[in-house]
């Protein structure tokens, strides 16, 4: 569902935000996701080989551009603002549409999810809720009930869904405002506990033989009783001022996500598309929306553009997988909520025709009505020579079977284009390799890749962990980018095929993706160079 990560259990996994006056060597560390499985056993992407390969070979990058199709990325970020695309054809802010592309004052890129008024959607619905309330109420609930009762019989798969859908809304909304209720209070626990316990500690950094001399007092206890249920590594050797904020933050975060899905995922009276002023039915349109590449919420693109180019070697925060010479360009597509097939299809267009050759999707869900005009999309990137890479989704599924969209894979089965890269997501645990949370497919997943505890950039110029297969795509993506800019020569399929032959296998992964095994950057460029070579 709409932009994936993993947020807001009881699990607590979420970090302390790092800003980028923290410690360059703490944030080295926990980039685990760049470290070489060959020289630490842990699997991951072995950037700093792969930098370092290229430049013994002397190999020369060429610019290139990777689009970040997400809910929007803080362009002007300490750490990426030097990376980002910048349109040579547009004069920003005057108004007018300088390349006559029909997108004025496109300067980082495109919003197909804003208002020609400057206005942004924020939340919206979720693509199987606008599905039971346009599609499945008028068939099986309208004014004739003996034209529902042949609905019924006549779409039997329909009507199942329908029934599914239907059901959900109700489970969900009623348990989203329990838990609602249950984060309100755990954060006025923690905001009437905390404080007196961060004036006691000071400083110090909270350890369990601290924690276990301190006495808690009536005003303290509401905030001490966290500490019987939430992990030891959740707090230890960090100050109490800290772990109050991480956790009010948390809770802060549980509350807003819990009011989204009652407010605007599974509230079936909601509708945002007037604020985006188009003909919706009119799937053929696409010059609707607006230049503010940011929106209300670029968290979640933030965090998957500085994966892919961060600035490298700049002492401000993380350095990309990709390099310098790799510009981000920004496109807006995903709200909070799902996704919609025609912005998606002219997210796709927009990217390529603006000289994308990597596009990285970090979004997803179950139902897709117009599914046609992305694929559409699909096969039109594929012709500009572009490589598309997408999240494999959040959900534990196989989707060999439970279909997740965009998917590479018509109804039929057959494959829709060849240049596109699915990732799930891997661990840091040799021993338990595929995320939890990680779809998977024998048929539908191509590669594994980082994607918990991943270390990004996020608005404000800080930098936070998340997790998630929208983690490990732009992983993916910044390798792909890696890889083709240092050897321009190579065509998308090969690039692929390069990323593809090149990982570390394993064989926990061995029968839920295609190659059975995580990206290695390292490996790649070693295949790319010899490659290259036979090429000549």
């Amino acid at each position: 569902m709409n932009r994936f990560w993993l947020t807001f259990g009881l699990a607590f996994t979420l970090s302390a935000t790092i800003t980028a006056q923290d410690s360059i060597l703490l944030r080295t560390e926990k980039a685990w996701y760049n470290k070489s499985k060959e020289d630490t056993g842990v699997f991951g992407v072995n950037t700093e080989k792969a930098h370092q390969f290229l430049k013994e070979k002397n190999r020369k990058p060429v610019a290139m551009i990777a689009a970040v199709l997400d809910g929007g990325v803080q362009a002007d970020h300490i750490d990426l603002k030097d990376n980002m695309w910048v349109n040579p054809k547009e004069k920003a802010g005057n108004g007018k549409d300088d390349d006559k592309n029909g997108y004025i004052d496109d300067v980082y890129g495109w919003n197909f999810i804003g208002g020609a008024d400057g206005k942004n959607v924020d939340g919206d619905t979720l693509e199987k809720v606008r599905m039971y309330k346009y599609t499945y109420l008028p068939m099986f609930e309208g004014a004739d009930a003996a034209k529902n009762a042949e609905n019924k019989t006549k779409n039997p798969e329909a009507f199942a869904d329908y029934e599914e859908i239907k059901a959900e809304i109700s489970s969900k909304v009623q348990e989203s405002q329990n838990l609602l209720v249950q984060y309100t209070m755990m954060k006025q626990m923690a905001e009437t506990g905390f404080p007196p316990l961060v004036e006691a500690f000071g400083s110090e950094l909270v350890t369990e033989e601290s924690l276990g001399k301190y006495t808690p007092t009536e005003e303290t206890m509401p905030a001490m009783q966290f500490f019987a249920f939430i992990p030891k590594d959740y707090w230890e050797g960090k100050t109490m001022a800290a772990i109050s904020k991480q956790l009010t933050d948390e809770f802060q975060g549980g509350i807003e996500y819990f009011e989204g899905q009652i407010n605007y995922h599974y509230n079936v009276d909601f509708e945002s598309r007037g604020i985006v002023g188009d003909d919706y039915a009119d799937k053929k349109e696409s010059k609707y929306g607006n230049a503010d590449v940011e929106g209300p919420d670029a968290g979640h693109g933030t965090h998957v553009a500085g994966l892919i180019s961060a600035v490298r070697g700049n002492n401000k925060g993380i350095d990309g997988i990709a390099g310098n010479h790799v510009k981000i360009m920004g496109v807006r597509t995903v709200p909070n909520g799902d996704e919609r097939d025609k912005d998606v299809a002219n997210s796709i267009r927009y990217a390529v025709d603006n000289g994308a050759k990597i596009l990285n999707m970090s979004f997803g869900k179950s139902h897709s009505p117009e599914r046609d005009i992305v694929w559409d999309a699909m096969r039109y990137a594929e012709k500009k020579g572009a490589l598309l890479i997408k999240a494999a989704g959040n959900d534990d599924l196989n989707i060999d079977v439970d279909v997740h969209y965009p998917s590479n894979f018509d109804d039929k089965g057959n494959k829709v284009i060849d240049a596109v890269i699915t990732v799930g997501a891997s661990t840091p645990d040799a021993s338990a390799l595929k995320a939890s949370f990680s779809n998977y497919g024998k048929k539908s997943v191509d590669v594994f890749a980082p994607g918990t505890e991943i270390l990004s950039t996020v608005p404000h110029d800080e930098f936070k962990e998340e997790q998630g297969t929208s983690m490990a795509s732009p992983i993916v993506a910044g390798v792909a980018a890696l890889v083709w800019s240092h050897y321009p020569k190579l065509t998308a399929l090969e690039v692929k095929e390069i990323i593809l032959k090149s990982v570390n296998k394993n064989e926990q992964l061995a029968d839920i993706s295609v190659t059975g095994g995580v990206v290695d950057a390292y490996n790649a460029v070693k295949l790319a160079e010899e490659m290259y070579k036979n090429k000549k």
